[in-house]
């Protein structure tokens, strides 16, 4: 479980990090540092960055009480897998002209280390407690 309890406190943690920096300065964010295209408004960015802040939460939850709630680390697991799926497929297929890829492999990347963290832990802590 130990490994399980690192990764989601890592994971919170960048996730807490990226969704400030969504709330507070998006356009520098994303116009600036990746090269995306300027949108018309950034309430929606906004939103991922609180809903981000909500899911770190949840993972210090989880964290704080590993022994009795690791297997909802799942949830984790899945959420990463997605965001890593779309934002391969958008770095791919999706970006508007003058759009840089660099955030969406980023994004993609940092999710599937997550995904793959998250899973290694599982395992671990599975073999440690199964499932009651």
């Amino acid at each position: 479980m130990k490994i399980l309890r690192r990764v989601l406190y890592l994971n919170a943690g960048i996730w807490v990090l990226t969704g400030l920096l969504l709330c507070l300065v998006p356009i520098p964010l994303l116009e600036d540092v990746f090269h995306q295209v300027p949108l018309r408004e950034y309430a929606w960015v906004r939103i991922v960055g609180v809903q981000a802040i909500g899911a770190a939460l949840l993972m210090v939850l989880v964290a704080h009480r590993i022994e009795s709630l690791w297997w909802f680390s799942w949830a984790f697991v899945l959420t990463e897998g997605a965001v890593a799926a779309l934002a391969a497929i958008n770095a791919l297929f999706g970006l508007p002209p003058g759009s840089a890829a660099l955030l969406w492999w980023l994004l993609a990347g940092v999710s599937a280390a997550f995904m793959a963290a998250l899973l290694a832990g599982l395992a671990t802590t599975g073999l440690e407690r199964p499932a009651e």
